[in-house]
């Protein structure tokens, strides 16, 4: 099982300490850093930071907003930044959600799966070098009746074929991301509900003729040590209440749906009744404590070490760090500590 560090969104007045992340990683063995966007950094300028600073680790989006780009344009980006890295560039792609698809980058939120399908159609196109032409319900390449002809790529990649990733949540997302994708980037993962997500990429792979062997698990886990499971657990309180409650409207968020899926339907219901009215605070308490235990990795370091064996035996392939500690040396402490109990428990690759 590798190491990934997710270091989520910059621009707040975080870019030093989560380079120094990056670079810290990169000296442990850490597999890939990820970096995040929303409506505030974007993911492709930070990568090309984060590469130019460090030697051997990969860089990935987690992810690339599919409304924000042209699926040409989410090419050019890939082939850029895989050239400059020297092969280490992962590209993850995501839907986002209506509010940022439709209020940010007004992209109408439809046929979300349809969408991805055409997108990634091109997208392999172009980095493949074809001339790019294509019909579908949402591209057509070039516009008919016009003076646009087929063009190709002419930027080469530095590998044949660069990693494709998806974020998903959703079973048929899930599915698609087996049929189409290298890998699954995952939110709230727990072991103990692996295998439903599981069983819904094994489908996709069946429809291409593969097995999930080979296919990369990479669930995002938050990491807290500390004495408790309690005291660790209250960081990530906010978190989860803003994903649960306010990622969304209360008809359409995937994360609300996938907590319910995962027998806590109770539980999002109110924390997403508490956020929506504005109880921010009522909204965290309201987490069940179990729910973050079981999608975290938290308490005194030797309990974190038992529980690695949990995510590694549920099939994941590559677990990303989150850290949610208040100063940037208990999180490089952090990492450091993801390295060593990664490697006391076997489980290192």
């Amino acid at each position: 099982m590798r190491l990934g560090l997710n270091l989520g969104y910059w621009g707040a007045g975080n870019d030093a300490d989560n380079l120094a992340l990056a670079r810290e990683a990169d000296k442990l063995g850490y597999s890939v850093v990820w970096a995040a966007e929303a409506y505030g950094s974007d993911t492709a300028t930070v990568l090309s930071w984060i590469a130019a600073q460090t030697e051997q680790i990969d860089i990935g989006s987690a992810v690339f907003q599919i409304p924000a780009r042209t699926p040409t344009m989410t090419a050019m980006t890939s082939a850029t930044l895989d050239t400059l890295s020297g092969g280490r560039f992962r590209l993850g792609l995501g839907v986002s959600g209506p509010q940022v698809s439709e209020g940010w980058h007004g992209v109408k939120f439809e046929k979300p799966l349809k969408r991805t399908r055409e997108y990634v159609d091109i997208v392999k196109m172009a980095l493949a070098r074809q001339k790019v032409q294509y019909e579908g319900e949402f591209f057509t390449l070039p516009l008919p009746d016009g003076p646009g002809k087929p063009l190709t790529l002419t930027v080469h990649p530095v590998r044949e074929e660069i990693p494709f990733y998806l974020a998903a949540i959703g079973p048929k997302n899930l599915e698609l991301a087996g049929e189409l994708f290298d890998g699954w980037l995952a939110i709230f993962y727990s072991p103990e509900f692996a295998d439903e997500l599981k069983s819904n990429i094994e489908v996709g792979r069946k429809k291409v003729g593969k097995t999930i062997d080979g296919f990369d698990i990479v669930p995002t886990v938050p990491v807290v040590f500390g004495d408790t499971v309690e005291e660790c657990a209250a960081p990530l309180r906010a978190y989860s209440a803003l994903y649960i409650g306010g990622m969304g409207s209360r008809e359409k968020n995937f994360y609300n749906q996938l907590v319910s899926r995962m027998g806590y339907e109770e539980a999002a219901r109110e924390i997403q009744d508490l956020y929506l009215s504005r109880k921010q605070g009522e909204a965290m308490a309201a987490v069940p404590l179990d729910f973050i235990d079981k999608t975290s990795l938290i308490g005194p370091p030797d309990r974190v070490k038992e529980r690695l064996h949990a995510y590694k035996d549920s099939g994941v392939t590559t677990l990303t760090v989150a850290s949610y500690a208040a100063d940037l040396q208990t999180r490089i402490d952090t990492i450091r500590t993801m390295a060593e109990l990664v490697d006391q428990a076997g489980l290192a690759q």
